[in-house]
């Protein structure tokens, strides 16, 4: 079996197990469990509270002691044994346990993925920024194959929908332990500071001006994207309320009017080389924030009828951009600014700053807010009000990013980014 055959596998395999209830966990809350918006608020924010300390707490471990391989299959064999028991919860005040337990699990094997996917490609020999696209974009595929399974079984408001991604969970674990050996990259001698032992050293990246300004924004697109994700399917399963609607296929399987999403994405995954190249980062992030824009916006005047549902798929549409411009760039800004020896811990921290303080932020902060001012008396919400607010968010920080984000897009290098790569010592 080829390299990027594996990794495909790996790729595919790590968001099938996501798309297997990431999106549809809304509509098992609000139409199955029937719980409240600000305690759903509160289990987005697992993801949050995980991310927070996990992927950079495990890219150091990969860094410095266990082959990243190894560790990525252990967390996620672990993750697939809790999200067996999530069936067996009956009140909310359990299920943040559970999900945050899960998350410790499964949230720092998203930054493991990228760290043993460019391991495994730069011993080969191939450029990361133009074969790790391709890989990656098979990740969006099982994530979209796992929506399309739930909802074609009538998972989507069903519990199964955790014993499909618990399954998919254990399977990656076992078959990581046959990847090809990532060892760590840093040796822990005698004359090491304790900052280094630990691998708190990535930290000192912050210390650069403009890699403090970038995981800023990382941290605050974090929020937009924890958003969309907690309330795009609940959005349209709200539909079935209305007695014109019901009988829409928006309505009957929203999780697949959602993952044209996620076929975007695939896409624009593989449009990011030309872009990188042609822009520049600076100016692929911004594409994403203005993305991130539209996406809201359509989303607030659309229907799961004609002519509205075009304006759904729209929105859809243009949340590929808005993903992958940020998040698969931005891995690969960080993969060539920084020092192989904290490449692992460097890629946790940013996994932090997204999916950590950013999920944090968005889903606290939107679940009080929706709960607040956009639930009406009888229980419904205002979806024009929740969508217009989150693009007023979004073009709050494109408009911020364009006049702090300094740096300089370079033509003439070989690669998107110019060498040579930002370290600890030169932070």
């Amino acid at each position: 079996m080829s390299t990027k055959l594996r990794l495909i596998i790996l790729s595919f395999l790590q968001f099938f197990i996501w798309g297997s209830w990431l999106i549809t966990i809304g509509a098992y809350w609000f139409q199955t469990k029937q719980w409240s918006g600000a305690q759903f608020g509160a289990i987005f924010s697992t993801m949050g509270i995980a991310s927070i300390f996990m992927p950079s707490l495990m890219g150091i471990v990969a860094d410095k002691w266990v082959n990243a391989e190894k560790l990525y299959g252990m967390l996620h064999i672990l993750g697939g044994i809790v999200l067996f028991t999530v069936p067996l919860v009956t009140d909310p005040g359990t299920m943040f346990w559970v999900m945050l337990l899960n998350m410790i699990f499964y949230m720092p094997t998203l930054a493991l993925s990228i760290a043993v996917s460019y391991s495994v490609l730069k011993k080969q020999g191939f450029d990361v920024v133009k074969s790790y696209p391709p890989i990656r974009v098979w990740g969006t595929i099982g994530f979209i194959v796992a929506m399309w399974t739930v909802s074609l079984l009538g998972f989507e408001k069903s519990a199964s929908q955790f014993y499909v991604a618990a399954g998919a969970a254990i399977l990656l674990g076992f078959y990581s332990f046959t990847l090809p050996k990532c060892p760590p990259q840093s040796s822990t001698t005698s004359s090491q500071s304790l900052m280094e032992v630990l691998g708190l050293k990535s930290f000192a990246l912050l210390r650069d001006g403009k890699m403090l300004t970038f995981f800023l924004f990382a941290l605050l697109l974090g929020a937009a994207l924890q958003l969309t994700n907690a309330y795009g399917d609940t959005f349209l399963h709200d539909f079935d309320k209305v007695p014109a609607y019901q009988d829409t296929f928006a309505v009957k399987y929203p999780a697949i009017i959602m993952s044209i999403s996620q076929i975007s994405e695939t896409l624009f995954i593989l449009a990011i080389p030309f872009f990188l190249r042609r822009f520049g980062i600076k100016q692929v992030m911004l594409f994403s924030m203005i993305a991130w824009v539209l996406r809201f916006g359509l989303l607030a005047y659309s229907t799961p009828d004609s002519p509205g549902i075009w304006l759904i798929v729209l929105s859809c549409i243009v949340y590929g951009m808005a993903f992958d411009f940020f998040n698969i760039s931005g891995s690969l800004f960080v993969e060539t600014q920084t020092a192989p020896s904290i490449r692992a811990s460097a890629q946790g921290l940013f996994m932090m700053m997204t999916n950590g303080f950013g999920a944090v932020l968005g889903s606290l902060v939107s679940g009080v807010v929706i709960e607040k001012y956009f639930t009406l008396a009888n229980g419904n919400k205002d979806w024009t009000g929740i969508w217009l607010s989150f693009a007023g968010y979004s073009l709050l920080i494109a408009i911020l990013f364009v006049i702090f984000f300094k740096h300089k897009h370079t033509t003439t290098t070989e690669e998107a980014y110019p060498e040579p790569v930002l370290s600890v010592e030169n932070a």
